[in-house]
C-alpha cells in the first residue's frame, strides 16, 4: 500500500495544499475533457492489456527457453520503464544472478562503445532482439537495430533470424510495422492512445519484464488496486495529496523536486520518474524540474547542495520496505570503532541514515515529503507506477499545461538531422 507524508513539508514551508483544485483536475482526467485527452489510455491500461497477456507470455517463454542474450532496443519510454522495473525487483546486476537470458538495453544513446560491447558479448550466443518504436524512424534505436539485426542474421541466417526478432510498434502504419510485415517478425502493439512515458504496462514493458522472469500478473494487480484508490474523489486520495503539495511548493518558488531513492536498485526508477515528470510538465516555460539521487551514495556529492545550496528545491523521499536482512558482526580489535553496531542489520543502519538526512535537510530549509511502499515486489511496484502516473496527470492539469504531449522533443531531432545531412553534403 502506498502512503504519503506531505504534512512536514507543508508545515516547514507554511503552506496549505489546494486539494479542491487537485480533485477538479482528477475529475477532468476521468471525464476526458482536458487537454491531451486523446492520450489517456494509460488510465485503464492495466485492464485493457489483459486480452494480450497470453500472447505476451507465450512469446516471453519462447525467448526465455531459447535465448542466451535478449536485447531491448528503444529510447525514452520505450526502455526506461522496463529497465526501472527490472532493476527495482531484481537488481542492477541481475544478469549475474537470475535464470534465463542475459538482458541488455540498447538504442537509447548514440554511443557506439556500448553497442560494440553488446555485440562482443553476444558472439557465439543465441541473440534475440525486441525493437520498440512506434514509428521505427527514431534515430537512436533505428541505428542500433541496424547493427544488431545484421549480427543476428550473420550468426544464424535470415530465416532463423525472423524467429529471433520481435517488434513492438504502432500497428497498421509506420516503417517498423511495414518491416515486420515484410520479414514476418512477431509484432506487439504500442497503444495509440498511450504516450511512451506512460507505456510500461503495455507490451512495451510487459514483454521484456516477462522475459526477465518478473510476475507481470502481480504487477498489473498492484496497478489495478492503486487505480481503485487513486481514482476516488476524496481528500484522502494519496495521489491528490502529493500533487497538491507539489503545486503549492512550486507556487511558493520551489522549482526543483529531488526524488531521493533508498537503494541503488531504485536508481533507474528515478530515471523513469524524471522522464515522466520532465516530459509531462516542462511546458510553456513552466514546470517543476525533476532530479533524483540514491541514498546514501549521492549524499557525498549532491548532499552538499541539498544541505547548503540555493533554497529553490524540495525533496521527496521514496521509502521502500524489506531490505536485506544482512547483519553486522563484531570485528576483532574494533579498529574502525564500529563494534557498537554489531547485531544491527544494514536496513536498521540505513533507516537511521535516512531519518538523519531528512532531519538535516529540513534544518537546512528544504521541505521534505515522503512516499512509503511496503516492499520491492511486483505488486507494490505496480502500485507505485500508477500512483506517480496519476499524480503526474493531475499535476499537469493543476499547472495549466497539456501533460500528455511533448512538442519540444523534436526540436533537437530537427537540428540534428539538418547537421547530419550537411555532413553528408545533402
Amino acid at each position: 500500500m502506498i502512503r504519503v507524508n506531505t504534512s512536514d513539508a507543508m508545515k516547514l514551508a507554511g503552506l496549505t495544499p489546494d486539494l479542491g483544485a487537485a480533485r477538479a483536475a482528477l475529475a477532468e482526467l476521468k471525464a476526458k475533457t482536458g487537454r491531451g485527452n486523446d492520450f489517456l489510455g494509460w488510465i485503464s491500461l492495466h485492464d485493457d492489456i489483459k486480452a494480450d497477456l497470453p500472447r505476451i507470455k507465450a512469446c516471453a517463454e519462447r525467448i526465455r527457453e531459447d535465448a542466451d542474450v535478449y536485447v531491448v532496443i528503444g529510447v525514452g519510454g520505450s526502455y526506461l520503464g522496463a529497465r526501472a522495473a527490472m532493476e527495482f525487483i531484481q537488481s542492477p546486476t541481475r544478469n549475474l544472478t537470475e535464470k534465463g537470458p542475459a538482458v541488455f538495453f540498447s538504442g537509447y544513446t548514440l554511443s557506439g562503445n556500448e553497442l560494440e560491447q553488446i555485440l562482443k558479448f553476444s558472439e557465439g550466443k543465441k541473440l534475440y532482439l525486441n525493437v520498440i518504436s512506434k514509428s521505427g524512424t527514431t534515430l537512436e534505436p533505428a541505428l542500433s537495430f541496424r547493427c544488431l539485426k545484421e549480427a543476428v542474421e550473420r550468426s544464424c541466417g535470415k530465416e532463423e533470424a525472423k524467429k529471433r526478432i520481435v517488434c513492438t510498434t504502432g500497428i497498421g502504419s509506420g516503417v517498423l510495422y511495414g518491416l515486420a510485415q515484410k520479414e514476418g517478425y512477431e509484432c506487439f502493439a504500442v497503444p495509440e492512445d498511450v504516450g511512451g512515458r506512460f507505456s510500461v504496462l503495455s507490451a512495451v514493458g510487459l514483454l521484456p519484464l516477462a522475459v526477465a522472469g518478473l510476475d507481470i500478473d502481480a504487477l498489473l494487480a498492484g496497478c489495478a488496486a492503486q487505480a481503485e484508490e487513486n481514482l476516488k474523489d476524496s481528500d484522502d486520495n494519496t495521489a491528490l495529496q502529493y500533487a497538491a503539495a507539489r503545486q503549492a511548493l512550486y507556487d511558493s518558488g520551489k522549482k526543483v523536486e529531488m526524488l531521493s531513492c533508498s537503494r541503488e536498485s531504485h536508481r533507474f526508477f528515478g530515471e523513469w520518474w524524471k522522464q515522466l515528470i520532465g516530459e509531462s510538465q516542462g511546458k510553456e516555460h513552466t514546470g517543476i524540474f525533476p532530479n533524483s539521487m540514491v541514498l546514501t551514495a549521492d549524499l557525498h556529492s549532491l548532499g552538499q547542495y541539498m544541505q547548503d545550496g540555493e533554497r529553490m528545491m524540495f525533496e521527496t523521499f521514496l521509502r521502500v520496505g524489506e531490505d536485506s536482512p544482512l547483519r553486522l558482526k563484531e570485528a576483532e580489535g574494533n579498529i574502525d570503532g564500529l563494534n557498537y553496531l554489531a547485531g544491527m542489520s544494514f536496513a536498521e543502519v540505513f533507516a537511521c541514515a535516512a531519518e538523519g538526512t531528512k532531519a538535516a535537510h529540513e534544518a537546512g530549509g528544504v521541505p521534505c515529503m515522503e512516499i512509503f511502499a511496503d516492499a520491492s515486489d511486483e505488486e507494490e511496484l505496480g502500485r507505485l507506477i500508477y500512483f506517480f502516473e496519476l499524480a503526474c496527470g493531475v499535476s499537469g492539469y493543476m499547472q495549466g499545461v497539456n501533460p500528455f504531449d511533448q512538442p519540444a522533443v523534436n526540436e533537437y531531432k530537427n537540428r540534428m538531422f539538418e547537421l547530419l545531412k550537411q555532413r553528408k553534403g545533402l
